[in-house]
């Protein structure tokens, strides 16, 4: 029996982006989603091969046609959620949760530090002519992030998750690279305490 393009539009988890536009290879986004199903749902809780990290860092090539980026990202941040609750879970079962308070302690440490450094001095600048952004844009951020960690004002992961930056030239602004790993820590600790 041949599929007709409505069901097969149908069986799509996601919808797609018309044909001359540019969105999620179909194939691999479907692979790596039957393989985090398959690792969440294995009843060997040791045997995990995918951590909300690697979720978090997922990447898939853009192709003519292919998944929505917004619909798959969105089910990404849901999914990046799922793993990060079910380590902290497993890390409450295995050492108590003294020992997952202690985990966050230390990452909340490090990273409010980097927070209370004066505006434009937070993260290293570029070389040459590198990729950076706009330290005003970070450092209002910043901001945020400090009110929500040490005055429980209301922020979602989502809002750190979807930051934008301007660009920078150069010195001007803060390395790109610096950021990212900086914010990909904070989304971990966000994720692990909401």
């Amino acid at each position: 029996m041949v599929e007709t393009t409505q069901e097969k539009t149908l069986a799509s988890p996601f919808g797609r982006v018309d044909r001359k536009s540019y969105g999620y290879n179909t194939k691999q986004v479907d692979q790596f989603l039957a393989k985090a199903r398959a690792i969440y749902t294995s009843a060997e809780q040791g045997q995990k091969a995918l951590t909300s990290r690697d979720v978090r860092e997922m990447t898939f090539d853009a192709v003519r046609g292919g998944y929505e980026p917004q619909a798959v990202d969105a089910a990404l941040d849901r999914l990046e959620d799922v793993f990060a609750q079910q380590e902290r879970d497993a890390l409450i079962a295995s050492k108590g949760e003294d020992a997952w308070l202690a985990q966050i302690g230390r990452l909340s440490g490090v990273l409010r530090a980097r927070l209370h450094r004066p505006d434009g001095q937070r993260f290293r600048r570029p070389r040459r002519n590198g990729r950076s952004y706009k330290t005003t844009d970070v450092d209002a951020l910043c901001h945020q992030l400090l009110e929500y960690f040490e005055q429980d004002k209301p922020l979602s992961v989502d809002v750190v998750r979807r930051a934008v930056f301007g660009p920078a030239r150069g010195k001007d602004g803060y390395e790109e690279q610096q950021v990212d790993a900086f914010l990909d820590r904070v989304i971990e600790l966000m994720a692990a305490i909401d």
